[in-house]
């Protein structure tokens, strides 16, 4: 067993991906920069990317992109209220029309198969968001679904650790 894989495996039998195949990871980590580069070029708060991020994570049930992306909310302004009702945020008044279309493409992007509430979304979307805001919002969740993937496929561990 190599040293990298001697890493990467955890007492559960699962692999950790991201250690086993740092390659394959350090893109997809390029493509985040690219996916945030190309958010903030379109004008999309830290803020709205975070929530896209958040809720995505939500629906897929990653705690450890949960966590990370908790953090980073919170970094960029996002307050505790916000965060407490993102999982019903179309039952408060607390979200922009913006973040609003930004929420259910992301959620139209975490659940393709649903193409009645795809069509709707983005149609809604369309109302508030520019040909590149919309780009980038879907390729804000896209690239967060890759991330979930590995994270739970790796079962990546949140640690108690103190805050930073």
């Amino acid at each position: 067993m190599s040293d990298v894989t001697e890493t990467a495996v955890q007492t559960t039998g699962r692999i950790y991906l991201d250690k086993q195949s740092p390659a394959a990871y350090r893109e997809l980590l390029r493509t985040a920069d690219a996916v945030r580069a190309t958010a903030a070029e379109a004008g999309l708060d830290r803020v709205l990317v975070e929530l896209v991020n958040l809720r995505v994570s939500q629906l897929n049930g990653c705690a450890s992109c949960l966590d990370v992306h908790t953090r980073a909310a919170l970094r960029a302004g996002e307050t505790n209220r916000r965060l407490g009702v993102l999982a019903a945020w179309r039952d408060t008044e607390l979200f922009t029309p913006r973040e609003r279309a930004a929420l259910a493409l992301a959620e139209a992007t975490t659940h393709p198969s649903d193409a009645l509430a795809q069509e709707r979304a983005y149609a809604d979307a369309r109302t508030v968001l520019d040909d590149d805001q919309l780009s980038a919002v879907l390729w804000v969740a896209i690239t967060i679904n890759a991330f979930n993937r590995v994270s739970i496929l790796s079962k990546h561990p949140v640690r108690d650790t103190p805050a930073r």
